[in-house]
């Protein structure tokens, strides 16, 4: 298999872990919303468990989005996870006008929900103080200017959009006028916000494999077309057509989501350099990276910019093509990423799609509820190796709320596991799905943290509502701002929780 170099430094065996996103988490040194540096308990946690993998979410900067997967950039991660309190300990000028970060974020830290483009917007005034005050010394330290020099391509361009667009009003990029030019002030400012988060990032991927921990990150398929990338290399993106997904059963109407699909013809002609820019910075930060929606890389729906999602069209139009274009793009990934990947390959799946993700040892993705053939759930003892399996994701409900909303589906996986159907899913049979999950044949077995909270009544909310963290195809005020109930210290120190996933991961006979 062609990531047989992969998996060497991985290995070829069940690996545990559990997925959190970072905004989700709280500590007593974090400032409103889960930081970088929030990170280390919890990989230090981990492996008293017995978990050895960390999924986060992806961490692009996405301006004033709370969408992890509407990046305004393919490279820049989002500020708003600086952990500031770390920054205090290497100021030069303690006598400085810079408040205690703790005391500034106060109001926000006992929120139920992240507010997030409040906290984002105080964290970029605190840090245009730690910009005056700190600038002049760090700008002159090897590790500053060795940042600029290797990752010129994408900084240079990000921090040119960053400046423009706040001079602007924070306008879309189209609209600006010719004239405009950026201010070296905030070019510099954008650019040390960078330094100080890749400097956190990185310190945190060196811990975890300090700690044997893999950490498996989020690649978004696509951008925002309000993005630095687009706004400086529009060649390679197709800017008359939105991307998104045919109707489906969950989504009868199908899906407009509004990012510019690529250009493949123009990306060939650099030889995918957009593509190999954004996997040295996976290869930065992680171990593992998840493809989102992998099937894009084959063919994508394409919808005219006035039309409905169903009024869209796969590209390429030729299904003959779908397999070597998705060839094409999985090999040069493999190539060019020392990180192994793992597809998020749900939904309506071509059949070749699986077929060629195995043969290349690319994991795909499990949802133990969906996981169906001919509307008959599949064993859980032939499941496929190469996967990952997890009972539910970031854009679905939980387990317990999915047990309540569906009936009709509960009813028929009730039946798969010998069970009677009732309309609250026990904790007991919570227990045994969760325990199910982790012995499938499966490489990998990760679940959303909540799952595991479900079992603790002063651990979870107490509507299992309140542990979705987003509602595709929607703008509701919750998506993207969903927060754990307690701190992540209050979580770790918690022994009942550290029994439970332990006992999980000991293998009972069928």
């Amino acid at each position: 298999m062609k990531t047989g170099a992969h998996w060497q430094k991985v290995g070829m065996r069940p690996h545990h872990g559990l997925c959190v996103p970072l905004f989700a988490l709280r500590t007593q040194a974090s400032c409103g919303i889960g930081e970088f540096l929030d990170l280390l308990p919890l990989i230090q946690w981990c492996p008293t468990v017995g978990f050895d993998c960390l999924q986060l979410l992806p961490l692009n900067d996405t301006g004033r989005d709370p969408s992890p997967y509407n990046p305004q950039s393919s490279c820049a991660l989002d500020p708003v996870y600086l952990s500031l309190k770390a920054l205090t300990a290497h100021r030069i000028q303690e006598s400085s006008s810079l408040p205690d970060p703790l005391s500034l974020f106060s109001r926000f830290n006992e929120l139920p929900h992240v507010a997030r483009n409040e906290v984002k917007s105080l964290k970029l005034q605190w840090l245009s103080l730690y910009f005056d005050s700190e600038f002049p010394r760090i700008s002159q330290t090897p590790a500053y200017r060795r940042f600029l020099s290797e990752n010129s391509a994408w900084l240079e361009p990000y921090v040119q959009f960053r400046a423009l667009k706040e001079s602007q009003g924070e306008s879309f990029w189209p609209t600006w006028p010719n004239t405009s030019m950026p201010s070296q002030h905030s070019m510099d400012f954008h650019r040390l916000v960078q330094f100080l988060c890749f400097s956190q990032m990185q310190a945190v991927r060196d811990y975890a494999s300090m700690q044997a921990i893999f950490l498996l990150g989020d690649m978004p398929i696509l951008l925002s077309p309000d993005s630095a990338d687009v706004w400086s290399q529009p060649y390679l993106f197709v800017l008359d057509r939105a991307a998104g997904a045919p109707p489906d059963f969950y989504n009868p109407l199908g899906q407009k989501w509004g990012f510019p699909p690529f250009h493949w013809d123009a990306m060939r002609k650099t030889q995918f350099a957009w593509f190999k820019q954004r996997l040295r910075m996976i290869d930065a930060f992680y171990h593992l990276y998840r493809i989102d929606h992998v099937v894009g890389l084959f063919r994508i729906w394409i919808i005219p910019p006035d039309l409905p999602a169903s009024e869209g069209s796969f590209s390429p139009s030729d299904p003959s093509l779908w397999v070597s274009q998705g060839r094409e793009m999985l090999e040069m990934m493999i190539d060019s990423c020392l990180a192994l990947p793992i597809a998020e390959d749900l939904g309506v799946i071509p059949r070749e799609v699986p077929i060629l993700l195995k043969e290349l040892g690319i994991c795909g993705t499990k949802v133990i509820r969906w996981q169906k053939e001919a509307g008959i759930y599949i064993p859980y003892a032939q499941y496929e190796p190469l996967s990952m399996t997890t009972v539910s994701t970031a854009d679905s409900e939980s387990l317990s709320s999915w047990w309540q909303q569906y009936p009709g589906e509960a009813t028929t996986f009730a039946q798969f596991n010998n069970w009677d159907y009732h309309p609250t899913l026990s904790l007991a049979q919570h227990y045994e799905i969760l325990k199910k999950a982790h012995h499938t044949p499966s490489y990998f077995h990760i679940n959303l943290l909540q799952e595991y909270l479900t079992h603790f009544p002063d651990l979870a909310w107490p509507d299992p509502m309140q542990d979705r963290i987003n509602v595709p195809g929607t703008l509701l005020p919750t998506n993207w701002t969903y927060r754990f109930r307690l701190s992540l210290e209050e979580l770790t120190s918690h022994q009942g929780l550290a029994e439970m996933i332990r006992s999980l991961l000991l293998f009972s006979p069928p």
